[in-house]
C-alpha cells in the first residue's frame, strides 16, 4: 500500500507540471494584459495632459518604456522560458507581485483565505449535517410520499446554480422590494469593531445565512442521493438479513451494522471537498460581495491580474491533487477491507 501512495506523490508532479504550464501559456496570449493596461493608462494620462496643455489627444511610449515592461512582467523571452522562470521562483515560495495591490500575491492569497475557509467549511458542515440524516430517512421511507417530495425538492434546489440562487435570495430578504432581514452583502458590517459581543455574534449571522445556503446548495442532491443509495444497498445484503434474523431491533442494524459500510462513498468525498473549502467560490462570493479568495480569483481574471491568477491555480491544484490522496487514505481507514496495490 506504501508503493501505491508513493506512485500517487509522483504523479502530483506532471499532473502539477501540466495544469500550470497550460494556463500559463494561454495567460501570454490573451489580449490585455497587464502591459497593454499599463500602456492604455499611461496614454490616457498623458492625453489629458495634452488636452489641457497643447491639445495632444495621446502620447507615444518610448520603445525604451516598453522593454522595461516587457522585461518585467517577463514576457521579453519565449513563454517556455519565462515558464521556467516562473516555476524555478514558485519552488522557492515566491508567487510574484500583484499587478493591482503592487503587493506579494502569497500575502494577497492568504489574507483572504480565512474568510474563505469560514463560508466553506460551515456550508460543507451543513451539506453533511443535514444529507445523511436525510439520505437515511429517505431510504428508510423509500417509496413514500415523503422520499417524493423532498426529491423533488433536493432537485429543485441542485439545479439551481449556488450563485443564482445567492441574487434571488438576496432580491426577497435583502431590502428593496420585498423583506429587509440580511445585509446585501460583505463578510461584517462596517462598525462591527464598535458593537457588543451579542451584536458582532447576531451580526456576523445576518451575513452568513445566505451566502452559506448558495454554498451548499449544490452538493445536496448529491449527497443525499448517495446516501440513501448506499443504505439500500448495505440494506439488502446478506449480513442485514442475518441481523435481522437473529431478532436485533432495525435501529440497532441500521445503527451498528448498515451505517458505516453506507458513510464509504460519503467519506471519501472529504478530500475532494479539501480545495472547495480553501478556495471558496468565485461567483458566489462576487454575488455577496465577499472579499474572499473566490471573489479575489474573479478580480484577477477581469484585471488580467496574471500573477494573483497563477498563484491562486498552485494553491488550488495542489489542494485538489492532495484531496484525491486524502480521499483514498479515508477509504482505507473507514473499510479495511480496501487494500492498494
Amino acid at each position: 500500500m506504501s508503493g501505491y501512495f508513493a506512485r500517487r506523490l509522483l504523479l502530483l508532479i506532471p499532473t502539477f507540471l501540466g495544469i500550470t504550464f497550460l494556463v500559463f501559456t494561454i495567460t501570454r496570449f490573451v489580449p490585455g494584459g497587464p502591459i497593454d493596461q499599463l500602456i492604455v493608462q499611461m496614454q490616457s494620462a498623458g492625453g489629458e495632459a495634452g488636452a489641457s496643455g497643447a491639445g495632444e489627444s495621446s502620447v507615444a511610449i518610448p520603445a525604451a518604456v516598453l522593454d522595461e515592461l516587457n522585461r518585467q512582467y517577463g514576457f521579453d523571452k519565449p513563454f517556455y522560458l519565462s515558464y521556467l522562470s516562473w516555476l524555478g521562483d514558485v519552488l522557492t515560495g515566491d508567487l510574484g507581485e500583484s499587478f493591482k495591490y503592487n503587493e506579494p500575491v502569497l500575502g494577497v492569497i492568504t489574507s483572504r483565505f480565512p474568510i474563505s475557509i469560514y463560508f466553506g467549511l460551515i456550508g460543507f458542515t451543513l451539506a453533511y449535517l443535514v444529507c445523511i440524516p436525510l439520505g437515511v430517512a429517505k431510504a428508510i421511507q423509500h417509496g413514500t410520499p415523503f422520499d417524493f417530495i423532498s426529491s423533488a425538492i433536493v432537485f429543485i434546489g441542485y439545479s439551481v446554480p449556488g450563485w443564482a440562487l445567492g441574487a434571488v435570495l438576496l432580491v426577497l430578504f435583502g431590502g428593496g422590494s420585498f423583506l429587509d432581514l440580511v445585509p446585501l452583502g460583505g463578510f461584517r458590517s462596517e462598525n462591527w469593531s464598535d458593537l457588543s459581543l451579542v451584536g458582532k455574534i447576531t451580526d456576523q449571522l445576518h451575513h452568513t445565512i445566505l451566502p452559506v445556503i448558495s454554498y451548499a446548495v449544490g452538493s445536496f442532491a448529491t449527497l443525499t442521493v448517495l446516501m440513501k443509495n448506499s443504505l439500500m444497498e448495505n440494506l439488502g445484503a446478506d449480513y442485514v438479513r442475518t441481523a435481522f434474523a437473529k431478532g436485533l431491533s432495525e435501529r440497532r442494524v441500521i445503527l451498528v451494522h448498515t451505517l458505516r459500510n453506507s458513510l464509504i462513498p460519503i467519506s471519501t468525498g472529504l478530500g475532494h471537498a479539501l480545495g472547495l473549502i480553501m478556495a471558496g467560490s468565485y461567483l458566489i462570493e462576487f454575488v455577496f460581495n465577499i472579499d474572499g479568495v473566490g471573489y479575489l480569483g474573479y478580480t484577477a481574471i477581469i484585471d488580467r491580474d496574471y500573477a494573483v491568477v497563477m498563484g491562486i491555480l498552485v494553491i488550488n491544484t495542489l489542494l485538489i491533487l492532495i484531496g484525491n490522496i486524502l480521499s483514498d487514505v479515508l477509504y482505507v481507514l473507514v473499510d479495511p477491507r480496501i487494500r492498494f496495490n
